[in-house]
C-alpha cells in the first residue's frame, strides 16, 4: 500500500526578499494571469538541509568542490607514522584518489585543488573515501592505482546499497553527473512557494552618511535601492513514505526520525536572504498535513488561482486558509481515497469539518507519524 505524507503552510511574510533572482529583486511568477511572490523549492529545500545541520550532522550530505581539502584535513593527523608522510605527498594521493572517481567520466582536479564539478557526499561516504585513502596511501602516492583500488574508491560512494545515504540525500536525492549510476531518486518533493495574492515589487531607497566627515559637508556619501514585498506564502511538498524507507535500507525507525525531522524543518526554517535588513521572521499560522494512502498527490495552489482579495479589517491569512479548505473538500469529494488530515490552525479560519485540528506543532507531527506507521 503506496502512502503518501503531504504538507500545506500559508506564512505570511513582513517586508523582505527572500529569494532574490539576478538583478537582486525577489523573485516571482506569474499565477492564475497575476503577479506573485516566489521563493523557490531550492531555496526552501536548502533552509530544511541547514535546519537538518543543527539537529543531526549525520543527517547532513555536503555537497562542495572541496573534497580534496576536506579528506586532508581528516588523514593528516592520522597517517604521521606512515612512510613518505608529508602534506604535499598527502595531497597528491587524494588528488589521485578523488581523480579516479567516476565512471561516465572522471572527476577532475584543478590548482586550486578543486573538483571541476560540485559532489555531493554524505557524511557515511567521505568517511568510507578516507578509509580506502588511508589504507592505500603508499598505492596512491606512485599516482597509478590498480583497478582494484579504482574500484575500491567508487565503491565507497553507494549506489544500490545505499547503506551510507544520509537522511537529506534520501529525502531530496541527488545527480551525479560523472557517476550516473550513483544517482538517487527522491522520495520528496517540494513547490516552488508562491503567494496567495498578487503583489507589485516596491522600492527602498537608502542612504549611508560618513561618520567622520566634517559637519560642514552635507550630502550622503552612499545611496541605493532595494527591492522587496510583503507577501502571504502558500508552500507545498510530498513525501513517498514506501520510497523514503527503501532509500535508507528499510530502516523505518530512521525513515520516521527522517520524516519528522524534514515536516518540523519545513514548518519552522526559514529562508535566510537578507534578513539582517528586514528580519521577516513570521512562523506559519496554517498548517495542514495530509496523510493519504493508494492515491495522487494534490498540490492545492489553484485555491488562489484567482488571487485573493481581501476588504479592510479581513485577514489575508485567515481568507487563504479557508479558500485552501474548500479546495481540499472539493478534491476529496470528487477523487477520494483514505486520508488523515492534521490541521495547526492559529487564525481561527472557518474549516467546516476538514480534518482534525491540533492546538500545537508536536501534537500535529505525533499524530501524522502515528497515521504514517499505522
Amino acid at each position: 500500500m503506496k502512502t503518501i505524507i503531504e504538507i500545506h503552510a500559508l506564512q505570511n511574510f513582513a517586508p523582505s526578499n527572500l529569494n532574490r533572482d539576478d538583478t537582486g529583486a525577489p523573485k516571482d511568477a506569474l499565477f492564475g494571469g497575476s503577479r506573485r511572490a516566489r521563493v523557490s523549492s531550492q531555496c526552501l529545500k536548502k533552509a530544511v538541509r541547514d535546519y537538518f545541520k543543527g539537529q543531526n550532522k549525520e543527517w547532513f550530505a555536503a555537497r562542495t568542490k572541496r573534497v580534496v581539502d576536506s579528506l586532508k584535513d581528516r588523514l593528516f593527523p592520522k597517517l604521521q607514522d606512515q612512510k613518505d608522510m608529508s602534506e604535499e605527498n598527502l595531497l597528491k594521493a587524494i588528488e589521485v584518489a578523488v581523480s579516479s572517481l567516476g565512471s561516465n567520466k572522471k572527476v577532475k582536479v584543478d590548482k586550486e585543488r578543486k573538483t571541476d564539478v560540485l559532489l555531493f557526499l554524505s557524511p557515511g561516504e567521505i568517511d568510507a573515501l578516507e578509509n580506502v585513502i588511508k589504507e592505500s596511501f603508499v598505492e596512491l602516492l606512485k599516482g597509478k592505482p590498480s583497478e582494484q583500488l579504482v574500484k575500491s574508491l567508487n565503491d565507497a560512494i553507494d549506489g544500490e546499497d545505499k547503506s551510507r545515504l544520509s537522511v537529506d540525500v534520501a529525502l531530496f536525492g541527488r545527480m551525479l553527473a560523472v557517476m550516473p549510476e550513483k544517482n538517487q531518486f527522491a522520495a520528496c518533493q517540494v513547490a516552488h512557494a508562491i503567494s496567495t495574492h498578487a503583489i507589485e515589487r516596491e522600492f527602498d531607497f537608502y542612504t549611508a552618511v560618513d561618520d567622520l566627515k566634517p559637519e560642514d559637508t552635507t550630502g550622503a556619501d552612499m545611496m541605493g535601492t532595494l527591492e522587496f514585498n510583503s507577501a502571504c506564502f502558500y508552500r507545498y511538498a510530498v513525501v513517498d513514505w514506501e520510497k523514503l524507507v527503501a532509500n535508507l535500507q528499510g530502516n523505518r525507525e530512521l525513515a520516521a526520525k527522517g520524516l519528522c525531522g524534514f515536516l518540523e524543518g519545513f514548518v519552522v526554517a526559514e529562508p535566510t536572504g537578507k534578513q539582517n535588513t528586514f528580519a521577516a521572521h513570521n512562523p506559519p499560522e496554517f498548517v495542514l498535513v495530509t496523510v493519504r494512502h493508494n492515491a495522487a498527490p494534490r498540490n492545492l495552489a489553484n485555491a488562489f488561482e484567482t488571487a485573493i482579495r481581501v476588504k479592510k479589517d479581513e485577514s489575508l491569512t485567515r481568507k487563504s486558509a479557508e479558500e485552501l479548505a474548500k479546495k481540499a473538500q472539493t478534491l476529496q469529494v470528487a477523487f477520494g481515497g483514505e486520508e488523515q488530515t492534521f490541521i495547526l490552525n492559529l487564525i481561527d479560519a472557518k474549516l467546516n469539518g476538514l480534518g482534525t485540528t491540533l492546538p500545537a506543532l508536536k501534537d500535529l507531527l505525533d499524530k501524522a507519524l502515528l497515521a504514517v506507521q499505522e
